[in-house]
């Protein structure tokens, strides 16, 4: 390579203090107000500054980058603070936590500790049915998980850089520049696009983030050659402080990120970093002089372990107090709480790891350092993981017995309700919601998705067919109707989406236009033309929990039934389900289930609505199940021993198995033509229920 003068590295303690800035940012604001801070932003652009400059400098000094050393000590530095942090936050989860949160919190743990946290919030956050879930005590670590990908990708980047420029006699700044700005550019192209259409996954994609890296990267290959005047360099550096403390209020949860928002923390931490370039001191009034005094440095230097403190130990504050947002003095206590644990872990691992591997400079020492932390935590939690999987097996056992778990069923016999055994909840709050999105995950259309998917069960040969249509809370249904199509010989053809009605209005989801629903629904109509079945299943009204606006029928439901009356199909609508403002299984977990109800009349309307519908076509027969799900006007959580509903408003896939006994009569009632089996549900429930008291009087 071309010889080369490499700049000097010259110590600036005010980007310590920026760091310090930035984690007390991230603190206060998810701590008292909820929103974006832009301190993740600030660490972003820190990374990609401090990595790149030193990985540049390495290539022009040596020609090469030593990847084993660069990847070890960043896994001694990195891994055991944070795999601490990880065990600690299993143990509170375990201490403190509702049953139903476990096996979340075991996988978003073990995603963090593989550094792949971000796309499993990504996948998360994008999820329909998933939207109810409660806040991880370890959700914050995604941005490591970024910071960790970009660790992995950058040295192979700049490697090949460098020889690039030494195939071509360049300067590898100069060849950097070129690359890390190609980067930069593709990547902030991309974020502002995918900001615009999916700004939830957005928020987590690397792809969308590495643009504020790579800017760091530019301004490492370039700040030795800024000198500002001393008035510029004040101004600047004010400029920048300000903007960034301010940056929650001004930008807060009101616009889409990170996309353009994103560029007020970064660019007011650019202005902070150039202020400080050059040669000349820093003025004693200037931003720069402040954050390098001391206690801004020092608590720069626990920066790290703060930040992967504060929201665990928020989570659990939260959990015990049973409040959505910390009261002021609560808040301190959080910070305060943070603080300490921050220092004693720092303590401990600077104190204790690093005074034992300082002799011991080998990347294998320090490899070992850091994975002797992380070990414990992946087979704490997959021995946890395994403890509950042997539970939900004896559950699983418990729940054949008809007499011990009958769910619905239980309203057909006084005399069973009144001796109903206690016995844990079945299924088991841990997986519910998993267990039950999974029995017809690939039979359902999501909220991006425009074609119809359909899916067919019971007998495919049979002369009658039953089409189950509409949004998450018709598919909810799924299991009693496909236990009462084989009971009775029928085929059951399912065409379901996530939060679309099957409804000619055109709808809307987070507050825009909902185009893939009303393309779904063109899709449905034909495919209903195509199929002609004899009848379709779907909801007869809507629930709401939103203030203002009461249990109704939509016009745009009507107006499909008369689409189908019209087409010689018969429609079976059934009332809405209750909609709870808390979260079913966690309240299981934390109550007597007994207590896990709520009044009917918080949802849902005192009397159906379709029963004042003068308007209803002839081929339409609706079905009201309210009474059997809140007797005496109180909707329950638990109903034979079985969980109802798996988060706020959709039933369990157990629970609906069991709604077939009672729905039955009615259903074959609604359809009229549909054949019936030699034997009703509720007949072989008896029978059953008879043999299980012979043999219990026998024993």
């Amino acid at each position: 390579m071309p010889p080369v003068t490499v700049p000097r590295n010259r110590r600036r303690p005010d980007i310590e203090g920026l760091r310090a800035v930035a984690a007390l940012l991230i603190a206060v604001y998810h701590i008292w107000f909820g929103t974006v801070s832009g301190g993740v932003d600030v660490f972003l652009l820190l990374t990609g500054f401090l990595i790149t400059g030193s990985l540049v400098r390495a290539m022009e000094r040596e020609g090469r980058i030593d990847f084993a050393a660069f990847w070890t000590k960043l896994v001694k530095r990195l891994f055991p603070a944070g795999a601490v942090v990880l065990g600690a936050a299993l143990l509170m989860t375990y201490l403190f936590f509702p049953r139903s949160q476990w096996m979340a919190v075991i996988d978003d743990v073990r995603a963090a500790v593989l550094y792949y946290g971000n796309w499993h919030l990504a996948l998360g956050s994008v999820d329909y049915m998933a939207e109810n879930a409660a806040a991880s005590p370890v959700q914050h670590f995604w941005s490591l998980a970024v910071q960790g990908q970009f660790y992995l990708v950058w040295p192979l980047l700049i490697t090949a850089t460098g020889l690039v420029a030494a195939w071509l006699g360049a300067r590898v700044r100069r060849a950097a520049l070129v690359a890390v700005g190609s980067v930069f550019a593709v990547s902030f192209g991309y974020s502002l696009w995918i900001t615009s259409t999916e700004p939830v996954w957005a928020y987590f994609d690397t792809g969308a983030r590495l643009w504020e890296l790579a800017l760091g990267g530019l301004l490492a290959l370039v700040v030795h050659r800024v000198d500002l005047p001393a008035r510029l360099r004040t101004a600047a550096g004010w400029l920048g402080l300000v903007a960034l403390v301010t940056c929650g209020f001004v930008i807060g949860d009101s616009l889409p990120y990170p996309g353009y928002a994103s560029l007020w923390p970064t660019l007011a931490a650019l202005l902070i970093i150039l202020s400080g370039a050059g040669e000349a001191e820093n003025s004693r009034f200037s931003a720069n002089r402040l954050l390098g005094l001391r206690p801004l440095t020092w608590l720069g230097g626990h920066a790290y372990t703060l930040f992967l403190w504060h929201w665990p130990v928020l989570i659990v504050y939260l959990e015990l107090t049973e409040q959505v947002k910390p009261s002021l003095g609560g808040g301190f206590a959080v910070l305060g709480a943070s603080f300490s644990a921050a220092l004693a872990t720092s303590w401990v691992i600077d104190g204790g790891v690093n005074r034992v591997t300082r002799r011991l400079r080998t990347p294998s020492w320090s490899l070992a350092a850091g994975i002797i932390f992380v070990i414990p935590v992946l087979v704490a939690g997959a021995l946890w993981g395994q403890s509950i999987e042997r539970d939900q097996q004896l559950r699983t056992e418990l729940s054949s017995n008809p007499l011990a778990y009958p769910g619905a069923a239980v309203r057909l016999d006084q005399d069973l309700a009144e001796n109903l055994p206690a016995l844990p909840v079945y299924p088991d709050t841990t997986t519910a919601a998993r267990d039950t999105i999974d029995q017809t995950r690939e039979c359902n259309a999501l909220i991006d998705d425009r074609e119809v998917v359909t899916c067919e069960f019971g007998d495919l040969e049979s002369d009658y067919t039953i089409a189950l249509v509409g949004s998450s809370h018709a598919r909810h249904w799924f299991q009693a109707l496909r236990h009462l199509s084989d009971q009775h010989g029928w085929r059951l053809v399912t065409m379901t989406k996530n939060a679309c009605q099957f409804s000619s209005e055109v709808q809307t989801y987070r507050g825009s236009e909902y185009a893939e629903c009303t393309e779904w629904n063109e899709g449905v109509m034909a495919e209903l033309a195509e199929l002609a079945p004899d009848s379709v299943f779907g909801l007869a009204s809507l629930t709401s929990r939103s203030a203002g606006r009461e249990e109704h029928v939509p016009e745009g439901f009507v107006e499909r039934w008369r689409q189908l009356d019209e087409m010689g199909i018969d429609v079976v609508a059934v009332r809405d389900t209750p909609r709870f403002n808390f979260n079913v299984p966690d309240c299981t977990d934390r109550n007597n289930p007994s207590e896990c109800s709520e009044p009917r009349s918080n949802s849902m309307a005192e009397r159906a609505p379709f029963e004042d519908l003068t308007d209803a076509p002839h081929n339409t027969r609706f079905l009201d199940m309210t009474d059997y799900l809140c007797p005496d006007g109180v909707c329950q959580g638990v109903i034979g021993n079985q969980l109802v509903f798996y988060d706020t408003n959709h039933f369990s896939y157990s629970f609906s198995r069991s709604l077939a006994v009672v729905m039955e009569p009615y259903l074959l009632d609604a359809t009229g033509q549909a054949p019936s089996g030699e034997t009703t549900l509720a007949e072989a429930a008896l029978t059953v229920q008879e043999d299980h008291v012979e043999q219990r009087d026998r024993s």
